[in-house]
């Protein structure tokens, strides 16, 4: 069992999973590898926008979904959380004979491992429905198969991950941190990021990714003000090559008095880091008043990772 497993509480015909969304206080980026992938320094902290994934035996897999965006999710098994669930039945003989039912409420291709979420979640809630009972250790293991954000959606909280932010160290966070996170009008591919990444550094020296020292001891004692000025996303000045307007949205957030404006992870969704949750209201007014972006979301963090919830606490409509 892992530390965010708990048993179902409604038997085990239906379980629900809440899975929180991610900002990336720190995304320091390293050279290409040769298999593609980039090595990373990347400082996750959860935040409490939040994706539920409820799962009911079936006569076949099959994948349903609800919320902002909803027609914008693949329903077959492209989607991580029809791979996860693949997965776990793979390595347990098990028939895949379920039903995965997503509501969205973090932002899709937004940046915020939206898809990731599901993926742990979905993961986390086969294995409940169908009482696996595998290991932190493998839970792990298979989110890492999965993608490179997908472990930390199941552990949650506060994070280096290094490698391609896979291998997780957990951090210790000293407060709350409040943000205002601004919806663009459209998405971005995170592959499509690295690419330009790649391109606007061709022939340059890329140092070698390392977590701010700063940034850490920011998170540890829960300073605001320092945190804002340690956060940094090296993948910032390619989602901007790509989505020249989130330059405006990034402006009018700094202007309403965020301490920091950065990207989030790939883009598009900008996140903004206020003093206290008074200041993220004025600074989500601002933004929405500015006419940068499509909505808005104030919430804070850290926030816990995947999580088995109630049915009767669950809102979706599988």
């Amino acid at each position: 069992m892992t530390e965010s497993k708990t048993e179902p509480r409604t038997g085990t015909d239906v379980v629900t999973v809440r899975v929180p969304a991610k900002v990336n206080v720190q995304l320091a980026v390293g050279a290409a590898r040769p298999d593609g992938f980039h090595d990373l320094a990347n400082v996750f902290l959860a935040v409490g926008l939040y994706d539920e994934v409820t799962v009911v035996p079936a006569d076949e897999l099959r994948i349903t979904c609800e919320g902002p965006d909803a027609d914008q999710v693949p329903l077959d098994a492209t989607n991580l959380a029809a791979r996860a669930a693949l997965e776990l039945a793979r390595r347990y003989g098990i028939e895949p004979a379920v039903h995965l039912h997503i509501a969205k409420d973090i932002p899709v291709a937004g940046g915020m491992a939206g898809g990731s979420a599901d993926g742990a979640g979905a993961l986390l809630a086969c294995d409940a429905l169908w009482g696996t009972n595998a290991s932190r250790e493998e839970l792990l293991d298979i989110c890492a198969e999965l993608g490179s954000d997908v472990p930390f959606s199941l552990v949650g909280g506060a994070a280096l991950g290094v490698g391609r932010g896979e291998q997780l160290r957990t951090l210790e966070v000293g407060g709350t941190f409040h943000w205002v996170f601004a919806i663009a009008e459209r998405g971005l591919s995170t592959p499509a990021v690295f690419r330009e990444f790649d391109r606007m550094n061709e022939g340059m020296r890329i140092p070698e990714p390392v977590a701010s020292q700063e940034l850490l001891d920011a998170l540890a004692v829960g300073d605001a003000g320092a945190l804002a000025r340690a956060v940094s996303n090296d993948l910032q000045p390619a989602a901007l090559s790509l989505f020249p307007a989130l330059a405006d949205t990034l402006a009018a957030g700094r202007n309403a008095g965020a301490l920091a404006a950065l990207v989030s992870g790939s883009g598009p969704t900008t996140a903004f880091l206020a003093a206290d949750a008074e200041a993220a209201r004025a600074v989500a007014d601002a933004l929405r008043a500015s006419g940068t972006c499509r909505t808005v979301r104030v919430t804070d963090g850290p926030a816990p990772g995947a999580t088995v919830v109630p049915v009767a606490e669950a809102h979706t409509n599988a």
